[in-house]
């Protein structure tokens, strides 16, 4: 077999294709998209590209399978269209707004953790990560979109395949932006008995996501509960992505 360095260039070069992604969430350009589609000049305008960079930067995510371009248009393909407009209820795209701001950088020292063992994130110097997190609103709000869009998929499958007509309540624990119970009242609010006890003791940042989709009453209240008398009275509770009944 004849040996090719291909897999290893790819590899270490690899962060070019994941910060041109990651950067393409960041200015919005996926749910810019699928407002309108549009050609390189009124996609300069609108995002405010300079024109050096913009050109390259959309025929790369062309050429990366992330963006479409038919006579000069560009528009999104059906993954990015679902799961990167910030306009849908699938939007997964609150972990690559994080890995873009938080852990990109992080991720740049590695070879100082490998050297020092020291760990280079927010718990540098012995501090504890998650109160550096509620310290800062705009990085918790960040952090809890992010969660919320990795647990999507879990949510949905969780949303179609248990059993609910079997219970009338259920707590969600550590819950981020509440989207297990809101993505169940996407697919069917149930009987108006039934209720959603959500845990959302998150330094108080409000749930916007849940209240903006289905409203206070259609989950149950939607108030903040200590862990434990959720968990005592419910039919079933999920904490994190582990289900218990």
């Amino acid at each position: 077999m004849e040996l090719s360095p291909d897999r290893i260039l790819q590899t270490g070069l690899a962060f070019w294709a994941s910060k041109t992604l990651l950067s393409a969430v960041e200015i919005g350009l996926f749910t810019e998209l699928a407002k309108q589609p549009g050609d390189l000049e009124s996609l300069r305008d609108r995002l405010g590209l300079h024109p050096r960079s913009a050109r390259d930067f959309l025929d790369a995510l062309v050429a990366l399978g992330f963006l479409e371009r038919v006579d000069g248009v560009y528009r999104n393909t059906a993954e990015t269209g679902l799961f990167l407009d910030k306009a849908k209820p699938s939007y997964i795209g609150g972990i690559l707004e994080m890995a873009n701001s938080r852990l990109y950088p992080y991720w740049g020292d590695l070879t100082t953790a490998l050297w020092s063992g020291e760990p280079q994130n927010e718990s540098k110097g012995g501090l504890d990560p998650f109160a550096a997190l509620y310290a800062d609103p705009l990085k918790l709000r960040e952090f809890l979109r992010a969660m919320s869009g990795v647990s999507r998929g879990a949510n949905l499958a969780i949303a179609a395949k248990f059993p609910w007509e079997r219970y009338h309540s259920c707590a969600d624990i550590g819950t981020a932006q509440g989207v297990q119970g809101v993505d169940r009242g996407v697919d069917d609010p149930g009987p108006v008995g039934r209720e959603v006890l959500q845990f959302v003791d998150v330094g108080g940042v409000p749930d916007v996501r849940a209240a903006r989709r289905l409203g206070p009453t259609r989950l149950g209240g939607h108030r903040p509960l200590r862990a434990s008398w959720a968990a005592s009275v419910a039919g079933w509770t999920r904490s994190g992505n582990i289900l218990r009944e």
